[in-house]
């Protein structure tokens, strides 16, 4: 029963697992995150709707814009889905400019001049003599998603974009805080390298969704039965080639102690019958037959 119950728990984290990876209203997996600690699984499904939020975390203006001194930072948290033709499809090129498209010189890995921003996830400009110079430090293909904090599985998750160039590899790291009451952010651009940038956003869907398992464990007891039953096997396994191999013993007579391992029923039946005469007392078929003489 014990073993039944951790077969059990281990195939419905499994099938648990599956649907979450499989399910349809998840967006291409990139935004998906399950972390397992202890009896919880965490997932974290950062484009599931919500109620104030249909599309998750990620923008319905289809990217995130922070502005910062003379430079700016557009991004889009994985990718974003349309109704078209009644069909739902993925845009996984990553941002989406129906308005305030960045307006860079070269714009190189991302779309080029005509279509700047719509290639790649993460695209940050320095201002430099009136025009934007700008630099592709995030591609769909290249996002990764891990959690803030071990410890806290609660705070939320780091969605990592990055970006290799002729010049430099680049990258932007988006820390999703769980934040129940609302939105806010990004407002600020954190410089961690030569061409590593990191922000902060808080989202409701930065918040895990907790599945708790709890079993009982197997305990000292049923370890003990355990290692008692697989060293019972290992000796039959052991005994029985040897018998068969080395001493050229045939048919049933190959498991060893065929007559000790016979004879148990026999043995345990005469053990209770033992035992119930012990408790009960002489039964009145073994009293003394003789009766009593009157001189």
């Amino acid at each position: 029963m014990i073993m039944g119950n951790e077969s059990r728990r281990l195939l419905l984290l499994i099938i648990l697992l599956l649907t979450i990876r499989l399910r349809v209203n998840s967006v291409i997996g990139l935004c998906e995150y399950s972390f397992v600690d202890r009896n919880n699984l965490y997932n974290f499904s950062l484009a599931s709707p919500l109620p104030r939020f249909p599309h998750g975390v990620l923008s319905e203006d289809g990217f995130y814009k922070v502005m910062v001194n003379e430079t700016v930072l557009w991004f889009q948290v994985g990718s974003i889905s349309f109704l078209f033709n009644d069909s739902m499809e993925q845009l996984c090129d990553g941002m989406i400019f129906n308005h305030d498209p960045p307006r860079c010189a070269e714009c190189s890995n991302c779309g080029g001049p005509s279509r700047c921003g719509m290639e790649c996830s993460a695209l940050v400009a320095k201002i430099a003599g009136g025009y934007q110079v700008c630099t592709t430090i995030g591609q769909v293909s290249s996002t990764n998603v891990s959690i803030i904090d071990v410890q806290n599985p609660y705070k939320g998750v780091i969605v990592r974009m990055s970006s290799s160039g002729k010049e430099h590899n680049c990258s932007l790291s988006v820390s999703i805080i769980c934040d129940s009451t609302g939105v806010q952010g990004p407002n600020s651009i954190e410089i961690l390298g030569t061409c590593d940038y990191a922000t902060v956003l808080r989202h409701p869907s930065g918040c895990a969704t907790i599945i708790s398992f709890h079993e009982k464990e197997f305990g000292w007891f049923g370890t003990l039965m355990i290692i008692i039953i697989c060293l019972f096997g290992a000796y039959l396994l052991v005994g029985t080639v040897y018998r068969f191999f080395f001493l050229g013993v045939r048919g049933i007579e190959v498991i060893p102690n065929l007559d000790l391992w016979a004879s148990l029923p026999h043995r345990t039946q005469i053990f209770f019958s033992s035992l119930v005469r012990k408790f009960r007392g002489p039964s009145a078929s073994h009293r003394s037959s003789y009766s009593p003489v009157n001189f």
